[in-house]
């Protein structure tokens, strides 16, 4: 367990403005308060606090199972962005994110968590360069994007080449601006629709690597439980379909543990690479580390965010 430092109550300073400038009432930006301090009693009963990260997220995820799935909770207001988190329901993207942010949140700080608290480590998550302006487009909306921003922070490692991984060609995106009447931020704010066609345009430019289905279970041991798995698709269009985390049972099993939409809920599903010839739109995986936010990566943070 890391030891609440110096550094670590600096970043706290750091995210204290964060707080302080939420521009939407608590009630709509927190959904689920009885959840998260039942989330709190668990991991102060059972120590979360001192296992490694992709554990504690192994722990909050098991401790969501069963909770149901909803799409659309991001969309709280017509015009103002804010973070938020439901806790009520979840989809792919909110369900790991919740995992990562409450497990962080743990490392921060020893005790006396509000949502407050959770609230500001997802600001660091979910948006570019860890700050919500409250423009819808300061969100990594993304997956492909999230890992490239989380990256270049110093908050995850994309291990995706590490492991065999190879470029996905031939790839475009342009849904969210097409479809742009199907958000309720684009819907009520179409000024906003070039420039969500220009960061399609510039994450679309990048070279993605996955690893194909048929080498996933060969890489299997070397996946951890808390690890984020990215379910690539065939294409053209886009890159990911699904989203979720490793979770390694007690005889060894890399299972997927997600929030699904067939299903309606959270649950820990069967072995990954099984899982993935489920559904024949699936082409294979990206994997992401999740990283502790070690004191220098926490200067690289505030001196990134402030410029």
């Amino acid at each position: 367990m890391r030891l609440f430092t110096a550094s670590s109550v600096l970043l706290l300073a750091f995210l204290e403005p964060l707080r302080a400038a939420q521009p939407l009432p608590f009630s709509t930006v927190f959904r689920g308060e009885s959840t998260f301090y039942m989330l709190v009693a668990k991991a102060k009963q059972e120590n979360w606090r001192s296992r490694p990260l992709g554990e504690r997220m192994a722990l909050v995820g098991k401790a969501l199972l069963g909770t149901p799935y909803r799409s659309y909770t991001l969309e709280i207001d017509d015009h103002i962005e804010a973070p938020s988190v439901n806790l009520l329901g979840v989809d792919c993207w909110t369900f790991f994110e919740i995992a990562l942010g409450f497990s962080r949140m743990l490392e921060l700080q020893p005790a006396d968590y509000t949502p407050q608290d959770l609230l500001a480590v997802i600001e660091l998550d979910r948006y570019r360069g860890g700050h919500c302006n409250g423009l819808y487009t300061s969100r990594l909306h993304f997956l492909e994007d999230w890992i490239y921003d989380n990256e270049r922070r110093g908050l995850v490692k994309n291990l995706t080449v590490s492991l065999g991984g190879v470029p996905m060609r031939g790839r475009y995106l342009n849904e969210m601006s097409r479809y742009w009447r199907s958000s309720r931020y684009l819907r009520n704010n179409p000024s906003l629709v070039p420039a969500i066609r220009n960061m399609e345009e510039r994450v679309a430019s990048r070279t993605v690597y996955h690893i194909p289905r048929d080498r996933v279970a060969s890489i299997e041991p070397k996946i951890r439980s808390g690890d984020i798995i990215c379910i690539t698709g065939h294409g053209p269009e886009g890159f990911t379909e699904h989203v979720g985390l490793a979770y390694r049972d007690g005889v060894g099993v890399l299972h997927f543990m997600h929030a699904s939409k067939d299903e309606h809920r959270v649950i820990i599903d069967v072995a990954l690479h099984q899982y993935l010839y489920r559904y024949q739109k699936f082409a294979g995986i990206m994997v992401v580390r999740p990283l502790d936010i070690s004191p220098s990566e926490e200067s690289h943070l505030a001196a990134t965010d402030n410029g």
